[in-house]
């Protein structure tokens, strides 16, 4: 069957074609002025499913950004208290060396001894309570303001503290207080009671040198565990630099235009709509029937 195509239903696929084409310059005009290629879902539906998957990913390296500078900002303020903690005890080292030659000593020479000891115990007390921002370094997840207090002890640690640094990648910041400093009779600050002690009552304190290299040893294998862990953070820092950087290249190329494309595209959209108003013009004359109507 041969269909008879009229004047009027050509017109009005003609007018169908201008539409469309009017448009097409209106969202290209569009993504010029916002350089954006997607303003709607419509737009582009699997560009905009793909979008939102990297903003996704994005607001994922975004948090582990951040979790990872608090890591490594966390660990490196316990490095620098093993730090000082192993030179306190140094300092303790030397001191228990030179009180061990105690058949020269005088009892003013004892007395200044003890007076430095007893510094150097409130010295390393006060790294026990060695905070970052709030909270402690030495206390897990406690929130107490003292952690270590002379009379008591220490306070109740909590749980372990971590930070998530990727998917599947955790990093704990926290150290336990007790494994640098022990507890109770264990401990450094009783150490340095016992040196204290025995320079008093006249006992060679020259058998504690070995408790205070045994001291430092063990802050040398906390300080090397710390290490470890603040190396990962920053690995971690690292790598998401970078993640960020190509999630940004992915995002900019789903959803930004670049600028002489938008403009290139929108002139030649131009030059083909007003080809197709001139060629529309001439072909589809008025004739007697659009006055008859």
């Amino acid at each position: 069957m041969i269909t008879r195509v009229t004047t009027q239903m050509s017109m009005a696929s003609a007018s169908a074609r201008l539409q469309a084409g009017a448009a097409k310059v209106a969202q290209l005009t569009e993504q010029a002025t916002t350089l954006k290629n997607i303003q709607r879902p419509s737009d582009d539906p699997v560009g905009t499913a793909s979008s939102m998957q990297v903003r996704k990913e994005q607001a994922a390296a975004a948090q582990y950004t951040r979790n990872a500078n608090d890591a490594a900002g966390w660990l490196a303020t316990t490095d620098s208290a093993l730090s000082s903690v192993y030179s306190v005890l140094n300092n303790v080292r030397d001191l228990t060396v030179q009180a061990a030659n105690s058949g020269t000593m005088s009892d003013t020479d004892r007395d200044a001894l003890v007076t430095q000891f007893q510094s150097l115990k409130s010295d390393l007390e006060a790294r026990a309570n060695t905070t970052y921002g709030t909270r402690s370094v030495f206390a897990g997840s406690s929130t107490a303001s003292t952690v270590y207090d002379p009379a008591t002890g220490w306070a109740s640690s909590g749980a372990d503290v971590t930070r998530r640094i990727g998917d599947g990648s955790t990093v704990r910041v926290d150290t336990s207080g007790t494994a640098v400093f022990g507890s109770g009779s264990s401990s450094v600050f009783a150490m340095i009671d016992s040196i204290v002690g025995d320079l008093q009552n006249g006992v060679n304190v020259n058998p504690r040198i070995n408790d205070v290299d045994a001291a430092l040893a063990t802050v040398r294998g906390v300080q090397a565990d710390v290490g470890v862990r603040h190396a990962a953070a920053l690995t971690a820092q690292d790598s998401l630099k970078s993640a960020t950087v190509s999630l940004e290249n992915r995002r900019a190329g789903i959803e930004d235009k670049d600028l002489a494309k938008a403009v290139l595209d929108l002139q030649v959209q131009q030059t083909n709509y007003q080809a197709a108003l001139a060629v529309t013009a001439k072909v589809l004359q008025p004739t007697l029937m659009d006055y008859l109507r």
